[in-house]
């Protein structure tokens, strides 16, 4: 993985495959390249570590241009971050190659080749896959029917776009376990791993399904299924536009996002609660069936999306007083859950395509769950295509790898489906409109939280000499406190945990000293004075304290605790969304102080579509 690229045109291609691995920079990588057919048939490739921008400059120095070409941005899995390890890659014959995903059965499939004379130039697992594709284009003699045939060959999880200087009027594709999306142009055709990379020159899109091999020519494309059969797939037509991605006046994406959030949770919420009420048919025509028979739940999902997973679990048991079971989708899937009889499966991803919860939701849709429910912020996404029912978030596009707008977004979400639980299971329309009306108060909050980013903005000063931070929240605030950490470490490499207040006895308090900052959210909620008693034994073991506090909670600073006061009238079921915010605006600044890239930190991709 991450970003594939291809075009084919009358034109130029270059500069369309360059502006969009450059939309794909926020799904992180380690080096780029690109290989076009050009004018006399021949294929040239051009490939750099590091950044989009190294590929322009060597493009510059030694330029190439054709109508038919394919790019890649990579993020290590085989072999080290290395120009010989980059993509595209090459066979015989000018045979060119790029590849999203993971080959499990690599090693013997390169033995294999090996032993009837290939040679191998890179570490990757994508490189047997060009081999392989020479190998049964000599038996076969045809482009297509040997990508056929080398698909059935792999296992794993795979995207590739495949071209070659004998054919040079087609890309053909392949997809099983990771995205692939056609775009349509006029007189021209376009493929990516994300539409995001193709907004510039199209809003119409096909996408392929799982085993789908395709080809895509100027005027046409064609798409045969996994079992041979000729296929149509339906048209898409994207709602996002070319510059939703743009950073405007912010110096960095992440930044932008953490201001985006009322705006986005206000999104949201818009036409699915109104009068005091959810519409229930914004989870899907068959949502009131569902949450009327709903028993149980069982959310899966990774990341910070496991976070806000979390805190739903708390609301749910409350609020709608169903059993609820969250578990991170990466262990999930490797197990063989009992599931209780009419339970709902819900899956949560920013991107729609997190291969662990892709493949948890196929798994439950064999397992005899009640129904699927997708919470997720892209409506092309594989996830929510293959969902029975969907709530779709509307954070807008999330370049940051450090997930802000589309966590809080998610919370909204999940705040709309305990509404819905409740009504069908625990509450009546009185307490339908009391939730309704926290939900809808929440935007406002977030906004009156962002006016604390220049005193969060001098604490960071204060953190960013530390190499560890520890994070405390009870019930539905230790979720947040554990996004807290995540955050914090993600962008500003400072080791970060969370636990639950209640649990530093047990082990926690012995790190605690004048070098680890102690973080506590700390809202007015019913668990308030337990939290008081937690903190005392931080500060009785010389910790220091700083502390996201309710005005009426009767912390106040003093030497040793800081207390950041947030907004008031802050209610246990808005208070996860409201409180999550200064914590990001805490990493970001430590981030900013450290010198780290806010925007793209080390080892990270933005969308995992490998396991």
């Amino acid at each position: 993985m991450c970003g594939i690229v291809g075009a084919i045109a009358d034109r130029d291609v270059v500069p369309i495959l360059i502006e969009g691995l450059r939309r794909l920079e926020y799904r992180g990588y380690d080096s780029a390249g690109v290989a076009v057919l050009n004018g006399s048939g021949e294929m040239q490739r051009r490939r750099t570590v590091g950044k989009v921008r190294m590929l322009e400059e060597a493009l510059e120095t030694e330029p190439t241009h054709g109508a038919l070409g394919i790019a890649h941005t990579r993020w290590a899995t085989h072999g080290v971050p290395s120009e010989r390890n980059a993509h595209p890659h090459i066979s015989r014959d000018g045979i060119a190659i790029v590849h999203n995903g993971i080959i499990e059965n690599h090693d013997e499939l390169r033995a294999e080749l090996q032993r009837v004379g290939y040679e191998f130039s890179s570490e990757t697992d994508t490189e047997v896959i060009a081999h392989r594709i020479h190998y049964h284009r000599k038996v076969t003699g045809d482009l297509f029917k040997a990508v056929r045939a080398t698909v059935a060959e792999l296992d794993g999880a795979f995207a590739l776009s495949v071209i070659s200087s004998d054919d040079p009027d087609r890309i053909v594709l392949a997809r099983q376990g990771c995205p692939v999306v056609v775009g349509l142009g006029e007189g021209e055709n376009y493929v990516a791993s994300d539409v995001a990379a193709l907004l510039p020159v199209t809003r119409r899109f096909v996408f392929l399904e799982e085993g789908d091999v395709g080809e895509i020519r100027k005027t046409s494309i064609r798409i045969i299924d996994k079992d041979g059969n000729t296929a149509q797939r339906p048209e898409w037509l994207s709602e996002q536009s070319a510059d939703a991605a743009e950073k405007g006046e912010f110096p960095h994406y992440m930044l932008k996002e953490i201001f985006e959030q009322p705006r986005a949770v206000a999104q949201t919420l818009e036409g699915r609660v109104v009068g005091g009420k959810l519409l229930e048919a914004a989870f899907g025509p068959a949502a009131q069936a569902v949450f009327a028979k709903t028993q149980a739940v069982r959310i899966v999902a990774c990341g910070t999306s496991f976070h806000a997973a979390t805190v739903a679990r708390y609301f749910i048991e409350q609020i709608c007083r169903l059993p609820c079971w969250v578990e991170i989708a990466s262990e999930y899937r490797y197990r063989n859950p009992v599931v209780p009889k009419n339970t709902l499966f819900v899956s949560v991803s920013q991107s729609g395509e997190t291969a662990d919860t892709l493949a948890a939701l196929r798994m439950a849709k064999q397992a005899g769950y009640l129904s699927q429910l997708a919470i997720c912020n892209v409506p092309e996404s594989s996830l929510v295509r293959e969902s029975e029912l969907v709530m779709l978030t509307r954070a807008g596009p999330e370049i940051g790898v450090a997930s802000t707008k589309a966590f809080t977004t998610q919370l909204a979400a999940f705040g709309m489906l305990v509404v819905a639980l409740a009504k069908f299971h625990s509450a009546d329309a009185e307490r339908e409109r009391g939730l309704v009306q926290r939900l809808i108060g929440i935007p406002s909050l977030i906004e009156s939280t962002l006016a604390l980013d220049d005193a969060i903005r001098e604490l960071a000063k204060r953190f960013a000499d530390k190499q560890h931070a520890l994070f405390l929240g009870r019930g539905a605030m230790h979720p947040i406190a554990m996004e807290g950490a995540l955050k914090l470490k993600e962008i500003s490499y400072i080791h970060a945990e969370a636990y639950p207040a209640g649990e530093l006895k047990h082990g926690p308090l012995a790190l605690v000293d004048a070098d680890m900052p102690v973080i506590a959210v700390a809202p007015n909620n019913d668990l308030l004075e337990k939290l008081k008693s937690n903190l005392q034994e931080v500060r009785a073991r010389g910790g220091e304290l700083f502390v996201f506090a309710d005005p009426e909670s009767g912390i106040e600073s003093s030497e040793g605790v800081t207390v950041i006061q947030m907004p008031r009238h802050v209610s246990y079921f808005q208070a996860p969304a409201v409180y999550t915010i200064p914590l990001q605006l805490l990493a970001y600044h430590c981030a900013l102080l450290k010198g780290t890239d806010v925007d793209q930190p080390r080892n990270l991709a933005k969308s995992v579509t490998v396991e």
